[in-house]
């Protein structure tokens, strides 16, 4: 029996179905059954996927060369194992006061010393992670998805490449989708069934972490090359912030810089020429641990701000530019909230504050969250409240915290009606010798 099961259906090796040649055939066979156990984990291959979106370059599949899985299953700690992971875009620092850094022996110690701490290898695998999950994210984006559901499962596999244990390592950020005047700040809150057109320019913005150490990162997609020049601005001007940040540079030069590429370009949707304009009150920002805006905002316009960006410190350069007023206000339904970091310690009198609170604090700490998350059946952790967690009438509860001052509530951010708004954004790393763009890959 288990000689013909080998043999079912198969031609020999001379062509022949018949029976001869089958001592070769067998042969051939069990080489075959020994590559087939091999193929499908930690196989090297040629990405060769393409995305529908427009202005993002290199192939959904990327991580194929890795040994990834298409789809992406392998947790990015075990596919580098015993492997250092991949190094960000390293610049050098150009500026008159910091170009000795390169060389300084003081400067390349203090480097290998941060080094050894395992703090540049944890941000190098939470970018890993955010590369592998945003490429394979590029892959489902499309006309006629629900953002709901392009949601989520771009989370699931962000949690599961990062092998989510709740505060330890998880989602930084819950996924921004912002589609057209709405600059940031919406996800859909459960029962959103927006979908996703093929005239939309929607924000791609989501965060991972491990260790508290937030990689921040977004981009836009469109599928009308008329948009082409909107999102090339504001790559270009992102670049551009990337180029000038450094140790020491003043943030009013970086957002000069920013400034000065965003509004050199225009843009002609139907028939209409519109210049393309900073969205002045919406900022890059230094990151912490467990702490998305650490205390300083990095302008996308000269600001006048002369304080100097710091050594070890990592920043989200972000930028957005608009075809509207250049300026956004908060409107619509919220769905983002986030505990303040120097939340006051008050007295809560009302039950469902209390635990709602106590649920923050055990699943989110202070990263940021949303309301689809607390509906989850987990709670927005698995490992935190196995399928304990889903937050029943919270409501009330959740915006007494917020009256209180121990949460904050992020609505949409919005331009003018009308208008289409982009956004690009890496993280960087001010190291003591050189600029790593941890964020960066083959797509932008």
């Amino acid at each position: 029996g288990e000689e013909e099961g080998e043999e079912e259906g198969l031609i020999d090796v001379d062509g022949s179905q018949d029976g001869s040649g089958e001592v070769a055939k067998k042969k051939k066979k069990k080489k075959k059954k020994k590559k087939k156990k091999t193929a499908n984990k930690l196989t090297v291959s040629e990405p060769s996927n393409k995305t529908q979106c427009i202005n993002i370059g290199g192939f959904t599949d990327y991580y194929c060369a890795h040994g990834q899985t298409e789809p992406p299953t392998i947790p990015v700690a075990d596919l580098f194992k015993g492997k250092p992971f991949p190094v960000g875009e390293i610049q050098e620092y150009t500026q008159d006061f910091n170009r000795s850094r390169i060389t300084s022996e003081e400067k390349l110690f203090l480097d290998g010393k941060i080094g050894d701490t395992g703090f540049y290898e944890t941000v190098r695998e939470a970018s890993e992670v955010h590369r592998q999950v945003r490429s394979y994210a590029q892959s489902f984006i499309k006309p006629g998805v629900k953002l709901i559901d392009m949601c989520e499962r771009l989370e699931e596999k962000n949690r599961e490449l990062v092998r989510e244990r709740g505060l330890e390592r998880g989602i930084g950020f819950p996924t921004g989708c912002s589609i057209n005047e709405v600059a940031a700040h919406y996800t859909p809150n459960c029962g959103d069934n927006t979908v996703l057109q093929q005239g939309d320019v929607c924000k791609v913005d989501f965060g991972t972490q491990i260790d508290g150490r937030i990689i921040d990162c977004a981009f836009t997609v469109a599928f009308d090359h008329k948009y082409d020049n909107l999102l090339k601005a504001v790559q270009e001007a992102t670049d551009a912030g990337i180029r000038n940040a450094g140790v020491d540079v003043r943030l009013c030069d970086v957002g000069a810089a920013v400034e000065e590429v965003m509004e050199s370009h225009e843009v002609e949707l139907d028939g209409v020429t519109y210049p393309v304009k900073c969205i002045r009150n919406l900022n890059g920002h230094s990151i912490g641990q467990y702490q998305i805006h650490a205390g300083q905002s990095v302008p996308i316009v000269d600001n006048g701000d002369q304080t100097k960006m710091l050594e070890d410190q990592m920043y989200a350069i972000e930028t957005f530019g608009s075809t509207g007023r250049g300026h956004v206000y908060e409107e619509g339904e919220c769905s983002h909230y986030m505990k303040n970091f120097d939340a006051p310690r008050v007295p809560l009198k009302l039950a469902s504050a209390k635990k709602v609170l106590s649920h923050v604090n055990r699943t989110f700490g202070t990263l940021a969250f949303c309301r689809r998350w607390l509906e989850r059946d987990d709670g927005g952790s698995f490992f935190a409240n196995s399928l304990q967690g889903r937050q029943e009438r919270y409501i009330t509860g959740l915006k007494t915290l917020c009256d209180k001052g121990i949460v904050s509530a992020y609505p949409p951010l919005v331009d003018s009606p009308g208008a289409y708004t982009a956004q690009y954004e890496h993280t960087i790393l001010l190291r003591p010798t050189c600029k790593e763009v941890v964020s960066r890959g083959t797509d932008y």
